[in-house]
């Protein structure tokens, strides 16, 4: 039956093409991508094995990322005003393969470190790509579909990456981990060739470099200190330099866009109410989200006694309900809109941190997967939700700086939550330590008060945590009743 070519959307060149095929390919390509940001976590011991490197080396292959893609996302708003969408998103693709091919056939650390950053330098540009394009494509009264469709991949992709890295390691050789995307990614590219068109307007806009410079020692700045508190402590030289620095440089890049005519990244969508609560109750949802994940799997390892590999698994059906629900909570929105639905996320999320409260070195497993899963639905019901009525509270022409805006904040507080997680974890553990003295003296008390000292430290960062939870449903009883899809910003941000 031949296609009503009537019936089809119409693209920024004003050509009919089949929006599902381009959505598919989107989020088979972006999936693709987002599982690499936490693949190699339990791969870290093989990895130091193999290339006989620290702790503190190996790190660097999932900090490094986060580092190198937060500072290629506020680029990402200006790419998405001047660059066709198709092109930038193969052009992304293209440089994720060369960055994971390179991996693969890397020979010592440096060249993996090397090939990690062109890896992140592809996701940095084309997860901003995949959430406008999604945005965009669809009128606002089915974007919650829309972007719930787009919360199974980026929510899903890294929550199951460490188990799918762990039966890997387990089975095969640790390039084995690369070896596995390059079809996918590849397969994405040449089908992206026939399905993408152009579907955002572009101009020719110049790039200011200044603001790129500025931005690039901003945010590098920034989460560079915030990824070496775990390591090193707050009271680290380093870490309070880089800190402050970042700090700074994010003052002068926040006060030079608003002075521009056509700024870098347009920041001026924050004085939309709308928008300014839904992006931070988002980065608070992320921060609560990514502490939890790295601070769950150290306590199911180093108390439970339980392997890498067991701790992904036990992590996983909260990862499959995110993926189930993301789609389905995507729908609800569009019918009832984002406060009852944040509401409930986040109450549910905090009632699921606060259950952590209680554990012990004898807590179920059962217990923690289910309080886990808990936690992920209740997020679902936050992130995409809350995320598409700050979008839909922008004009058309704003919302591939909205997102890149929006995903810049939430890439900077997931990686602040997670050092503030992991800091009062370690340190509060270390405070609580019984004295080497006792080892000698008492080897069996000495091991049951070291027990004690690390829960104390898991207890204080799920508090920490907690509050996280419920500043958010504070907040989250503040989004309107309804969605709203005509808001515009005024001549300021012109």
């Amino acid at each position: 039956m031949p296609t009503n070519q009537s019936a089809l959307p119409l693209d920024a060149n004003g050509q009919p093409y089949h929006r599902t095929w381009l959505v598919l390919t989107l989020l088979v390509g972006t999936f693709c991508t987002f599982i690499t940001q936490t693949l190699l976590t339990t791969a870290f011991p093989t990895l130091m094995a193999y290339f006989h490197i620290s702790a503190n080396a190996v790190q660097w292959l999932t900090t490094g990322f986060m580092l190198i893609m937060g500072i290629m996302i506020p680029v990402s708003a200006w790419m998405l005003t001047r660059i066709n969408s198709k092109v930038l998103y193969l052009a992304a693709m293209i440089i994720f393969g060369l960055g994971t091919i390179l991996a693969y056939f890397a020979v010592n650390f440096q060249m993996l470190l090397i090939a990690r950053m062109i890896q992140a330098m592809g996701v940095g540009i084309s997860a901003p790509v995949f959430q406008t394009i999604m945005s965009s494509v669809y009128p606002p009264e089915k974007r919650g579909s829309a972007m719930g469709t787009a919360g199974i991949v980026i929510g899903l992709a890294p929550a199951i990456g460490p188990t799918l890295s762990g039966w890997i390691i387990d089975n095969y050789s640790w390039r084995a981990l690369f070896l596995f995307i390059m079809p996918i990614n590849w397969a994405v590219i040449l089908v992206s060739l026939f399905t993408l068109r152009k579907v955002l307007p572009t101009s020719k806009q110049p790039i200011d470099w200044w603001s790129v410079i500025i931005s690039t020692i901003g945010f590098g700045s920034m989460l560079y200190g915030f990824s070496s508190v775990g390591e090193s402590g707050w009271g680290d030289p380093v870490v309070i330099t880089t800190l402050i620095v970042g700090a700074l440089f994010i003052a002068l890049f926040t006060h030079r866009q608003l002075h521009m005519d056509k700024p870098l990244l347009e920041l001026r969508v924050f004085k939309i109410p709308a928008f300014t609560l839904s992006a931070i109750l988002t980065a608070l949802a992320y921060m609560s989200m990514m502490g939890i994940e790295m601070i769950l799997p150290l306590y199911i390892q180093t108390v439970l006694g339980r392997s890498a590999m067991d701790s992904g698994l036990i992590l996983l059906p909260g990862a499959i309900m995110m993926g189930i629900m993301s789609p389905i909570t995507g729908r609800i929105f569009d019918h009832i809109g984002a406060r009852r639905l944040a509401m409930t996320g986040m109450l549910l999320l905090t009632l699921g941190t606060a259950f952590f409260l209680s554990i012990s070195a004898t807590t179920p497993i059962l217990w923690i997967i289910v309080v886990y899963a808990v936690r992920m639905f209740g997020l679902t019901m936050v992130t995409m939700p809350v995320t598409t009525t700050g979008i839909n509270a922008l004009p058309f022409n704003l919302i591939s700086h909205g997102t890149a805006a929006n995903n810049t904040l939430r890439q900077v507080a997931a990686s602040m939550g997670t050092a503030v997680l992991i800091s009062i974890y370690s340190n509060v553990s270390k405070w609580n330590m019984p004295s080497h003295g006792l080892l000698t003296s008492a080897p069996l008390k000495y091991q049951q008060a070291s027990v004690d000292a690390t829960l104390t430290g898991y207890h204080m960062a799920f508090i920490v945590s907690l509050l996280f939870c419920l500043l958010g449903f504070g907040l989250s009883c503040f989004l309107k009743p309804r969605h709203s899809t005509d808001a515009q910003i005024g001549g300021d941000a012109k």
